[in-house]
């Protein structure tokens, strides 16, 4: 049996053409990702988890952005509205979003969605871009481990997989990497005791994003396609787990996609994001992407197994001692 591709790819829209479900099974990506324009009515949602399942033949995992605040793909009048992560840890701190995460998992599972690129490990400064600080989960290392770490247990009780993000570190960008390729020029002694030490805290966990950032203490590339710096968060900060890279169609990155791709694996990631769905731009990076190495494949079948049915719990009765928690803390 042949590997997965080392993508995973958007979706067009709401439901999955035939033509689109033609393409993903030549495709093979070893995941999807959705987004708000994927996303109608739980209905709706379920049928198309289902229907990209049946077109690759296999239980691929479904990713989402479900942080809370601006970045919250599933949203009201049938999901939850989260606070922003930052709001969040503050009003009600690690068993608040423990809860919260248990909760998000209940929804997304309940769609066929198994996979959410949260906790954002980013540490939140003065001069953090403001697409990114509410999204932290602290001002500190300690406060973002605490934090980050309950987010993850919250999701994985649920079988929900969770994804850390940005590595190794995306909390002292000032641009955002949407749009322009930031800098960071701290020293490597001071991003070894703040940014880096988070994912260091942080490193058992199963799947990992990498950040779109130029670290020059380190390398002139951005860290998506250093092999210093891939080689970093292996040996140094010592993740072991599947590591994609952020979304290449961000304006960070520059050449065709085809050579984004190439760069990514060349350096060192596992898996390539590519997300607006877009069909010329997915296949030109299928075809440069690829197969999963061995290791990656490795590392997939690894991050796949901590993938589980949900713990059973009382969900009214986590939801009422969320509300009462979030409630008291904003009221005290």
């Amino acid at each position: 049996m042949s590997q997965p591709g080392a993508t995973i790819l958007g979706l067009e829209g709401l439901e999955l053409r035939p033509d689109e479900a033609a393409f993903l099974r030549e495709a093979d990506p070893w995941g999807l990702i959705l987004f708000a324009r994927n996303v109608e009515s739980p209905a709706q949602l379920s049928q198309l988890t289902a229907q990209v399942r049946a077109a690759l033949g296999r239980d691929a995992p479904i990713f989402v952005d479900q942080e809370g605040g601006r970045v919250q793909r599933l949203r009201a009048p049938h999901w939850r509205e989260w606070l922003p992560p930052l709001d969040e840890a503050r009003a009600t701190g690690p068993r608040g979003l423990w809860l919260r995460a248990r909760l998000q998992a209940a929804e997304l599972r309940a769609v066929g969605i198994d996979g959410n690129c949260a906790p954002t490990c980013d540490i939140a400064g003065p001069r953090t871009h403001p697409f990114l600080h509410n999204r932290c989960m602290g001002e500190t290392v300690a406060e973002v481990v605490q934090n980050a770490r309950a987010t993850a247990e919250g999701l994985l009780a649920g079988g929900v997989l969770p994804v850390i993000k940005h590595m190794p570190g995306h909390g002292r960008a000032e641009a955002d990497s949407h749009k322009d390729l930031p800098t960071v020029a701290a020293t490597a002694d001071d991003l070894r005791a703040s940014d880096f030490a988070v994912f260091t805290a942080l490193s058992d966990l199963p799947l990992g994003m990498t950040a779109h950032i130029r670290f020059p203490a380190f390398d002139a590339a951005p860290a998506t396609q250093s092999a210093k710096m891939i080689d970093l968060i292996r040996q140094e900060i010592g993740f072991a787990g599947l590591l994609m890279t952020d979304d290449i169609t961000m304006q960070a990155l520059t050449g065709s996609y085809a050579e984004r791709a190439k760069a990514s694996l060349t350096a060192g990631c596992d898996v390539v994001l590519h997300c607006n769905g877009t069909r010329a731009e997915m296949a030109e990076t299928v075809a440069a992407a690829g197969a999963l190495s061995p290791a990656a494949t490795l590392r997939a079948e690894a991050a796949l197994r901590w993938r589980h049915s949900p713990e059973e719990v009382d969900l009214d009765a986590l939801s009422a001692e969320f509300e009462n928690l979030s409630h008291g803390k904003m009221d005290g």
